[in-house]
């Protein structure tokens, strides 16, 4: 899984480790999509109006999406 991070124009893939997760406590068996869910809400902040983006807590960029591998 990478995370799709958009910083001062340009996109970036920005692969999904286990110490990126090892914070993390998920009990239950996730799909890529809902593990991007939980990675939106555990590592940015969301920016209301007018930007309406979820900005990294790292500052890293915001976070667009995710590209879920097989």
């Amino acid at each position: 899984m990478e995370l799709i991070i958009l910083n001062e124009g340009t996109y970036t893939l920005v692969e999904v480790t286990k110490d990126m997760l090892s914070q993390l406590r998920i009990i239950a068996e996730v799909d890529c999509f809902d593990l991007c869910e939980i990675i939106r809400l555990t590592f940015t902040e969301y920016l209301d109006a007018p930007h309406n983006l979820h900005m990294m807590k790292d500052e890293s960029g915001y976070l667009m999406g995710c590209v879920c591998n097989s």
